[in-house]
């Protein structure tokens, strides 16, 4: 079970990793995701990320307080409105861009409310 808990982990700082330089992936829930796989696998690995310079005070804010800082809140929004506009763009049926538009406001309103980190 271990592995297939440090398998997961890897690949979700994988992907959380990747979408520093992909705008429309994000990273935070990646991370968060590979730091509670870790929880469960490997005590070196979750120590690593714990104390890592970039990823630990984003996991830090949100095991502390569930809280997202509000640098972390705006790119948030833009993305989400960058993928709500391609969606636009690209010309996408209206029942899809409804169910989009109110899938994305949830999230939104989610990360909003949250505490700053």
């Amino acid at each position: 079970m271990r592995l297939l808990w440090v398998t997961l982990g890897l690949l979700s700082l994988g992907l959380g990793i990747i979408g520093i330089a992909v705008p429309l992936l994000p990273t935070v829930p990646f991370v968060l995701l590979a730091a509670f796989c870790f929880a469960r696998s490997s005590e070196r690995l979750h120590n690593w990320l714990l104390t890592h310079p970039r990823f630990g005070p984003v996991i830090e804010d949100w095991n502390q307080n569930g809280a997202i800082s509000p640098r972390i809140k705006r790119i948030s929004t833009l993305s989400i409105l960058a993928v709500f506009g391609i969606s636009l763009v690209m010309g996408l049926r209206p029942v899809i861009l409804i169910v989009q538009a109110i899938t994305l406001g949830c999230v939104t309103v989610f990360i909003w409310t949250r505490p700053n980190g």
